[in-house]
């Protein structure tokens, strides 16, 4: 009777254990197609929405009120894309924005927020980038900014951890920043003396759609709404009053965010300072 007893505390044991870790292809996956949504920039799109057979082949036009963007081919095609690129070279594009002959890779790359991020998801979002199909998509046309770009986005970057998941606004914040973004969209530009106001909304994007302006997303700007609300505005692009949110905001791929992730997120929304 004392051996059922332990084999049946053994079993319960492994039942309540957390689920095997995702491995490195798998995280890389999550990040690229979801949280960062890179295909939401690098994949051209056609009349009837992005181009399956060009994913991450680049070619995409970005326009912005002081900036026209051409995006890369993030691809592994040696010739066009990124296939002879190191995986050091790879990451300091994404960390630092930077090219391996040493060119800035301007807005609307955001690496001022992907520098802070970790280094296994740096090392995964890689791993992920080597094992998509290559595409060969030779793109001629350039950026052009009305304002030169700086020398760099900052000093070198060193190593970064992961916060831990157990602290949803540390974690929440992380998601927000460097691994989905959301604070580069809907953070305007400081005007000359004065500080970001992080969260606040008022960015325009110009595209097909016409302009839209980014979202409030401080308490002021999310007013009343219930994480519930909040979350089928992020996942599905629908408000709670019924009507549709403009691009470029990647519902498609936020639809695919991981539960303990949103919840996190929604969290660190509620901890911002409210600002009008």
């Amino acid at each position: 009777m004392g051996q059922v007893f332990v084999t049946i505390a053994l079993l319960l044991a492994l039942l309540a254990a957390p689920s095997r870790a995702e491995t490195q292809l798998e995280r890389g996956r999550y990040l690229v197609e979801t949280l960062a949504g890179c295909g939401n920039c690098h994949t051209p799109r056609g009349p009837s929405g992005p181009l399956k057979d060009k994913k991450f082949a680049g070619g995409e036009i970005i326009k912005h009120a002081d900036f026209t963007a051409v995006t890369p081919n993030i691809t592994p095609d040696p010739e066009s894309g990124i296939g002879k690129w190191t995986d050091d070279q790879i990451a300091l594009a994404i960390r630092e924005g930077r090219r391996p002959d040493g060119k800035l890779l301007g807005p609307a790359m955001p690496s001022r927020f992907y520098r802070y991020l970790a280094d296994e998801d740096v090392k995964a979002i890689v791993a992920y980038l080597r094992s998509v199909p290559p595409v060969h998509n030779s793109i001629t046309a350039e950026s052009h900014y009305d304002t030169p770009l700086p020398a760099s986005w900052g000093p070198p970057v060193g190593h970064i951890d992961m916060p831990p998941k157990e602290d949803q606004i540390a974690y929440g914040k992380y998601l927000a920043g460097p691994a989905a973004r959301c604070m580069d969209c809907h953070t305007e530009p400081p005007r000359p003396g004065e500080s970001a106001r992080l969260g606040a909304g008022g960015k325009e994007f110009h595209g097909p759609w016409g302009i839209s302006v980014s979202a409030n997303l401080t308490p002021s700007g999310l007013g009343d709404w219930s994480d519930a609300e909040i979350e089928q505005a992020i996942r599905t692009g629908v408000a709670p009053d019924g009507h549709k949110l403009f691009p470029p905001m990647p519902f498609a791929a936020y639809q695919n965010i991981a539960g303990d992730d949103m919840a996190a997120l929604i969290v660190y929304l509620r901890s911002l300072p409210a600002i009008e």
